[in-house]
C-alpha cells in the first residue's frame, strides 16, 4: 500500500444505522458481547500457517500452494482469476445471502523485496481474521434477508518487484487481486471493510484518511459495542493507497483497518511483533459488524 492525498467519496448507502463515540478502550454498549465471540487463537494458527510458507511474493509457487490450502478453510471457497497474469488468483469464500454482497478482504501476498520479508502483519494477520471471520459467519443463523458476506483474499496487491513507495503509479502495478474483483463484481457489492495493518502491539486504528466516514462510524460502534473501543480511536491518520481504493473509485463505501505507525515494509515484519489480544480485538469487532449488518438489512437489494 502508499500514502494518497484524501478525496470525497460519494457514498452510496450504509451497512446498518446508528453511530458510535468514545474510545476508552473498556467501553462497551448496554449489548455487551461475549469475549469468546471470535476464535483468536485459531486465527493465531493461520497466521503461523502461512509464515511457514517464507516469502510469499504473487505468483510465486509458495504463495500457490497456499492459496490452496486457504481456500479449503473456506466457506464455498474457489479461486478467481486475474486477468494478466495467469498464476495470480484471488480466493474467495462466500456465506449466501442478498445481494448487493458485503466484502471483507486481505490480501495474502508478500512484498518482493525485501529478501526473507515474510509479512507477519502486512497480509498473514489480516488474510488469517478473514478466514476466521468467513469460517464463523458460515455458522451463524441469519435473517432471512441478511446480505451476501464475501471475503476475499487478494492477490497481487504488492507490486511484482520493489517496495510500493518506490513505483511511480503503486496503483497500476499493485492492487491487481482488488482492480480484477471490482471490475468482476463491483456492481454487486455494497460496501467493503479492507484488513491489513491488524495485529500489531498496542494496535490503535484511527480513520484512514480516504475510507467512507460514513462506513467507518459504523465499525466504530460496533467496537464499542463488542468492548474495543480504544483501538479504534475517533481520529484521522493518513490515507493510503490500498485494496480498498479500487471499491472507493468505484462508487462503494469501503474503509481500510491500518495501523500506518507500523514498520510493514520491514524485515521486522515477524510475528514476536503481533499480539493475540490485537487479533481478538479485531475479530470481536467485526463479528459484531456482521451482527449488526444482519439486524439492520434493508432495501438496495
Amino acid at each position: 500500500m502508499r500514502r494518497r492525498t484524501i478525496t470525497a467519496v460519494a457514498l452510496a448507502l450504509l451497512l446498518v444505522s446508528g453511530c458510535g463515540g468514545g474510545d476508552d478502550p473498556g467501553a462497551g454498549s448496554a449489548r455487551q458481547q461475549d469475549p469468546d465471540r471470535f476464535d483468536a487463537d485459531a486465527a493465531w494458527r493461520t497466521i503461523e500457517l502461512q509464515l511457514r510458507y517464507g516469502q510469499r511474493p504473487a505468483g510465486s509457487p509458495q504463495l500457490r500452494r497456499l492459496a490452496v490450502r486457504l481456500r479449503g478453510m473456506m466457506p464455498h471457497g474457489r479461486f478467481e482469476a486475474i486477468p494478466g497474469d495467469r498464476r495470480l488468483r484471488n480466493v474467495v469464500g462466500v456465506v449466501p445471502g442478498r445481494r448487493p454482497a458485503v466484502v471483507i478482504g486481505a490480501h495474502y501476498d508478500t512484498l518482493a523485496e525485501p529478501k526473507g520479508f515474510v509479512g507477519a502483519n502486512n497480509g498473514a494477520a489480516g488474510t488469517a481474521i478473514a478466514v476466521q471471520l468467513a469460517h464463523q459467519a458460515s455458522r451463524l443463523r441469519r435473517p432471512r434477508d441478511a446480505p451476501e458476506l464475501r471475503f476475499v483474499l487478494f492477490d497481487g496487491e504488492e507490486p511484482p518487484s520493489t517496495l510500493p513507495e518506490k513505483t511511480t503509479n503503486f496503483y497500476a502495478t499493485g492492487l491487481r487481486g482488488s482492480r480484477a474483483y471490482v471490475a468482476r463484481h463491483g456492481a454487486g457489492t455494497r460496501a467493503m471493510v479492507l484488513l491489513d495493518y491488524v495485529a500489531g502491539r498496542h494496535l490503535r486504528l484511527p480513520r484512514e484518511g480516504s475510507s467512507t466516514p460514513e462506513l467507518w462510524t459504523q465499525v466504530r460502534a460496533a467496537a464499542r459495542a463488542a468492548g474495543h473501543a480504544g483501538v479504534f480511536p475517533d481520529d484521522v491518520q493518513s490515507s493510503v493507497v490500498d485494496d480498498h481504493t479500487p471499491f472507493l473509485r468505484a462508487g462503494i463505501p469501503a474503509v481500510d483497518l491500518i495501523d500506518w505507525s507500523y514498520p510493514g515494509h520491514q524485515l521486522t515484519d515477524t510475528i514476536d511483533r503481533l499480539s493475540r489480544r490485537s487479533v481478538d480485538a479485531v475479530g470481536e469487532s467485526l463479528v459484531e459488524l456482521i451482527l449488526r449488518t444482519d439486524a439492520g438489512a434493508v432495501g438496495s437489494g
